[in-house]
């Protein structure tokens, strides 16, 4: 069982529990499309995900400009329509093998359970819904939970506070290195899924614990709960 100190898991969820980027870039595209615009690749539009709808708006907007729609003005109008669709956006989207499973095994061990991402709640929600793991987390932090997003450390030092934990009772498993900037700056350490939108590279600070395959993980915390137990 794992036990003291370790009393709680937070998850990213795109790139790390989910790979969402195919219905981003479904998503992506219709809307390009329908302003006359070319499309982006897959590689692109998984290359913008991570730092919130806004950023994401942003970077479609430097790959296709628009002369007949710039500045502000397309940004909003561009990010409601995005928002819009984001939430029904759920049909290409698939967990990482094994998560549900492993998900499960943390809860069945006691662990304190949540979610902190960029992606805006009700997508969020709605995918989590869709694919039958919206009822493992107790807390979920989202894009728009807090006036700031991941790296700033107010959405994982929201989370750690609802699930009533320090940061040295937990970890953060995240794909990139905005999960790893963010862990750092609240003090709490770091798990990555190197199968993420990084694609294994990670630059410092340097995570705690690598994983490609979610059956691996309540092993890996087991044996990360040993370690402290021992120093």
């Amino acid at each position: 069982m794992i036990g003291e100190p370790l009393k709680a898991v937070i998850f990213d969820l795109d790139g790390t529990l989910i790979d969402s980027a195919p219905d981003i870039h479904a998503v992506t595209n219709r809307l390009l499309q329908q302003d006359g615009l070319a499309p982006l690749s897959l590689d692109e539009v998984r290359g913008f995900i991570g730092r919130g709808l806004p950023h994401l708006v942003d970077r479609i907007i430097a790959a296709r400009p628009d002369a007949d729609a710039t500045g502000d003005e397309r940004h909003t109008l561009l990010l409601d329509r995005f928002a819009a669709a984001y939430e029904a956006a759920v049909d290409l989207t698939r967990t990482y093998p094994g998560v549900a499973d492993a998900l499960q095994a943390l809860k069945d061990c006691g662990l304190g359970l949540g979610l902190c991402t960029n992606k805006p709640m009700r997508p969020c929600e709605a995918i989590l819904r869709h694919l039958g793991l919206l009822e493992h987390f107790d807390v979920i932090i989202a894009g728009d939970s807090q006036p700031e997003r991941k790296p700033h450390p107010a959405p994982l030092r929201a989370a750690l506070g609802r699930l009533g934990v320090r940061p040295d009772e937990a970890v953060l498993v995240g794909d990139s290195d905005i999960d790893a900037e963010t862990a750092a700056a609240c003090g709490v350490r770091f798990v990555f899924h190197v199968e993420g939108y990084c694609n294994g590279t990670l630059p410092e600070p340097a995570p705690v614990i690598r994983f490609s395959s979610f059956s691996q993980l309540p092993r890996l915390l087991r044996e990360l709960r040993h370690r402290d137990a021992a120093e």
